[in-house]
């Protein structure tokens, strides 16, 4: 299989999801492309003292309005109606990143009463060998690093936002998406057109104060494969478990998604009927609130490997 690197610049880089861009590179499936991502806000470095950042590059409106993406890669054989299973082999912080809490006008902030006056910011150096962070306050921290973007268009004319998940994936943010998981989202367009940006060093569940650890990576290596199944809404697994999500305005909608991909994935394993299936999901399955900041809310449900014998 072959191996593909791909850095940023002017040529790989974008800002929205679009059926109608330019693939960067045709890969075949089973190949592994490296990426090396800036950060999702488009800059080189952390915050100055006088809080200018030099950006990486000019921005083009509207394609380049949300976070720094690469891609899109088009991947031979991806068709709508089939599944791309992306397999994260490694990810590698770069060596520094921010973080921040309130000042801006979010439902978040406004709820806390903490959207007035300046943004509380944190700068970080990053040690990637030990998986540490050090602040600019001295707080120190283990870093757990993960894509916040991994997705693909919906067969939809136009530019689309960066910002929500969608059923082909997208800002999905879900901190289970460490090194050694696979992640399955439904194709929609022919190619795959993947693109994969807003690395965090590391991010509690819900994000709460809208940034994770935002940083670069200095290396993301993903393995593609084309799957002749059909899903309807995106999949993980890690080694020890199933994983299943829910994206909606509505947060226990969004939680009702995630449950009954759970439930189609358990019978699909075991041949359980379906309210055997939620009676067990009552007592072996967890939901977790992915994020609440995107607009569009994540709730995830996982299944460890060994709880059904």
């Amino acid at each position: 299989m072959a191996e593909f690197f791909i850095h940023p610049d002017r040529s790989t880089l974008h800002g929205s999801f679009s059926k109608e861009f330019t693939p960067i590179v045709s890969i075949n499936s089973g190949d592994t492309v490296r990426f090396e991502t800036i950060d999702a806000g488009w800059n080189t470095g952390p915050f100055q003292l006088d809080g200018v950042r030099e950006k990486f590059c000019e921005r083009d409106d509207p394609q380049d309005s949300g976070h720094a993406l690469i891609g899109p890669i088009y991947i031979n054989g991806a068709k709508e109606g089939k599944t791309l299973a992306i397999r994260i082999n490694d990810i590698k912080t770069g060596n520094w990143g921010w973080s921040s809490g309130g000042g801006f006008p979010n439902i978040i902030n406004k709820r806390l009463g903490l959207h007035e006056g300046p943004e509380y910011v944190l700068m970080w150096e990053l040690d990637a060998s030990n998986n540490l962070g050090i602040s600019n306050k001295g707080h120190k921290i283990q870093l757990k690093p993960f894509m916040g973007i991994m997705g693909m268009p919906p067969n939809e004319e136009g530019i689309h936002s960066t910002y929500p998940p969608r059923f082909c994936g997208g800002n999905i943010d879900c901190k289970e998406l460490v090194p050694g998981s696979i992640l399955y989202l439904p194709i929609a367009v022919e190619g795959g057109l993947f693109s994969v940006g807003d690395g965090h060093a590391v991010q509690g569940d819900g994000e709460v104060s809208s940034p994770a650890l935002e940083c670069p990576m200095q290396l993301v290596d993903l393995t593609f494969t084309v799957l002749d199944q059909c899903l309807s809404f995106p999949r993980a697994e890690t080694p020890l478990k199933r994983i299943t999500f829910g994206f909606h305005e509505d947060v226990h909608e969004a939680a009702m998604i995630a449950l009954e991909g759970m439930l189609d994935w358990m019978q699909e394993l075991y041949s359980f009927e379906r309210k055997e299936a939620l009676n067990l999901a009552s007592l072996l399955v967890d939901l977790r609130i992915t994020q609440l900041v995107n607009g569009v809310n994540g709730v995830h449900a996982l299944l460890s490997k060994e709880a059904v014998l």
